[in-house]
């Protein structure tokens, strides 16, 4: 059975295991990026690493015949570019954010996004927000101003590593939606040219910023450890699986729907963050400010639920 989300008939059930899935991997993946860079701290070097673990099994997917696939066209790659080095550079100022910010708060932090991404909506001239969707993203706001001064361990690199994240964030999903890019490429498909594309911008940061060859030297050291290889190869394969199920989410249900999946994801992540990994010093105001961040988040989604099915009943009166 070939493996190949744009061709396939989407029913309700692979809707449902897709946004499970995607719920599912995001949360891990969350934790498992933190263990390891608690013991190894090159954060460019495990993204790169990631990448070039996808790019390798979808190709060799393909040469095999696991998976359909149009072949490399060099006007999808310059349209994907731009995505491309969007995304990464989202997933580097994360991966950097997590080695100084406690799993609770880089949730919190996250949860700016909406609020970016309205601002830049508002900026793009797409009108303003309803009232729900404002109150809502405002709320996730205050949230995070009042965890963060209850968060003993602040650390002013972390956040603002994690801040830079959200904007990068923002631009990957304000270009996505405005170009289209989606339209027409399997989840599969959006992964290889997303991983390959990746390969010279990542190498490139790698040698810039001086990780590379070192990296290498302490990875290499650190392989006589059969734990550290064990959260290696968990990183790597659940990176691609992370890529595989939020683009499939996206696909055959919607961005609207990997959204919601993404805030309810981070309820339980909040909460295992508190227990999990330490880093954590529990204090009225974090706790206070990150439930009202999680009912922020929680409402923007239904906001935006409800949004969307009042202008599915209005275009189905048309």
């Amino acid at each position: 059975m070939t493996v190949d989300s744009g061709a396939a008939e989407v029913t309700p059930l692979l809707s449902l295991v897709a946004a499970l899935s995607y719920g599912v991997a995001s949360m891990a993946m969350v934790f498992i990026n933190k263990a390891i860079l608690m013991q190894y701290a090159y954060s460019m070097t495990l993204l790169i690493l990631q990448q070039l673990a996808t790019t390798l099994l979808i190709y060799f997917g393909q040469v095999m015949g696991l998976s359909k696939g149009k072949g490399f066209n060099m006007v999808t790659a310059k349209k994907l570019l731009p995505v491309s080095l969007f995304y990464n550079a989202n997933v580097a100022f994360a991966l950097a954010s997590l080695k100084g910010v406690n799993i609770p708060m880089y949730i919190a932090i996250k949860r700016l996004t909406p609020l970016a991404v309205l601002v830049a909506g508002i900026l793009r001239g797409k009108g303003k927000p309803s009232t729900q969707v404002a109150l809502a993203v405002l709320c996730t706001a205050a949230g995070v101003l009042v965890a963060a001064l209850g968060d003993f361990s602040f650390d002013l690199i972390g956040y603002s590593m994690a801040l830079i994240s959200v904007f990068f964030q923002t631009m990957y999903l304000v270009l996505v939606e405005k170009s289209g890019v989606e339209d027409g490429l399997s989840s599969i498909e959006l992964m290889y040219y997303n991983s390959l594309l990746s390969l010279p911008f990542l190498l490139f940061v790698i040698i810039a910023t001086g990780e590379f060859p070192n990296s290498l030297s302490v990875l290499s050291n650190k392989a006589s450890s059969v734990g550290f290889l064990v959260i290696l190869v968990l990183s790597l394969v659940m990176g691609i699986v992370l890529n595989f199920t939020m683009f499939l989410c996206t696909i055959v249900n919607s961005a609207l729907t990997t959204t919601i999946v993404g805030v309810l994801k981070g309820v339980g992540s909040t909460t295992l963050g508190f227990f999990l990994l330490g880093g954590v010093q529990v204090h009225a105001l974090n706790v206070t400010g990150l439930v009202i961040n999680t009912i922020g988040g929680i409402w923007y989604s239904y906001a935006k639920y409800q949004q969307k099915k009042r202008s599915h009943k209005l275009a189905s009166r048309v």
